[in-house]
């Protein structure tokens, strides 16, 4: 049974801790171990108490309450769980970290996925400060100070797509396809993929199959770590493909991030949320064996991309 920590003030709970430990004495001298260890469960449930008694009110929330209160005191912050642990007065915090995301939908990053994330982004050989947090597993971090409440409604969905027999890639598409131009938690994803390799499948979804989904790191830099949007139910044209994402911000920085079709220079001067829309296009179609290598490759806004390919036609400025 979950023990509801009792209403004490900090001090109060130091001193009945310091007789306890004091008066422990003549146990370890004279009681058998069972009694031993009868005698130090006082001093475990004054513990709880005094790390519960830390937190303003902290009497009066529940250890879910007291758990997110601690974790918006330290948005962005990596937080151990034992310190959780602490503040929350229970040993069951991660199924209260849990019921935080699930049920009430606050994007709390755990060790195990933002571990998952680092990997993957190695591949694609992010900067270290483009990275996910180094985390270890037992350690979380509240993302962004705000709440989906839609989240309870999304991990019901991804429940059923998780137990579908579809491959991982499928599930993430179909949970993706479901919620578009919504922002989905890292944490989602991993649990509709159910396997450790999860953010590779993410990122083949975009780089091989031309899914449109974007994150802080490719396409838009205005979201929070560990967030995934889908921002259209479509894929790019088979064209637009397979580049390595190591050659697209090649490109996409040689041309300073600006579409390059005369006249426009998209977004020059815009804010650098906009580099989502734009697109590296290959010179020598890759239908026609045109390599995906910087020298054939060309940075153009969505429109003018399009635009080309419709017309067949490449007017770029300085050419």
């Amino acid at each position: 049974m979950v023990r509801r920590p009792r209403a004490h003030d900090t001090d109060a709970i130091r001193l009945q801790l310091i007789e306890l430990l004091t008066n422990f004495e003549r146990h370890l001298a004279g009681a058998d171990l069972r009694n031993q260890v009868r005698n130090l469960v006082p001093a475990n449930h004054l513990l709880r108490d005094m790390g519960v008694s830390l937190l303003p009110q902290g009497n009066n929330l529940s250890a879910r309450e007291r758990i997110l209160a601690y974790l918006r005191r330290f948005p962005a912050q990596v937080i151990d769980g034992d310190e959780l642990m602490v503040v929350a007065g229970i040993s069951e915090y991660a199924r209260r970290l849990r019921e935080l995301r699930v049920e009430e939908g606050w994007p709390i990053l755990s060790g195990i996925t933002a571990r998952e994330m680092r990997e993957a982004q190695a591949e694609v050989s992010l900067p270290d400060e483009d990275a996910a947090p180094a985390m270890r597993p037992d350690q979380y971090m509240l993302v962004a100070d705000r709440q989906d409440r839609d989240a309870a409604h999304r991990w019901n969905m991804a429940n059923q797509i998780r137990r579908s027999r579809a491959g991982a890639r499928e599930k993430i598409l179909q949970y993706f396809r479901a919620n578009v131009g919504k922002q989905i938690t890292s944490e989602e994803l991993r649990y509709v993929a159910n396997i450790s390799e999860w953010p590779r499948r993410a990122r083949e979804l975009r780089t091989e199959d031309g899914w449109p989904i974007v994150t802080r790191f490719t396409g838009d830099p205005t979201l929070p770590a560990g967030f995934y949007v889908l921002e259209r139910d479509e894929q790019a044209p088979a064209h637009d493909r397979h580049i390595p994402e190591i050659v697209r911000r090649e490109v996409m920085q040689r041309d300073n991030w600006s579409c390059r079709w005369r006249g426009c220079g998209w977004p020059h001067g815009f804010p650098p949320q906009d580099h989502r829309f734009l697109e590296a296009h290959h010179r020598i179609h890759h239908a026609d064996r045109g390599p995906n290598t910087a020298g054939n490759l060309v940075t153009l806004c969505n429109l003018h991309h399009d635009e080309t390919h419709r017309t067949g036609l490449l007017d770029l400025e300085g050419e």
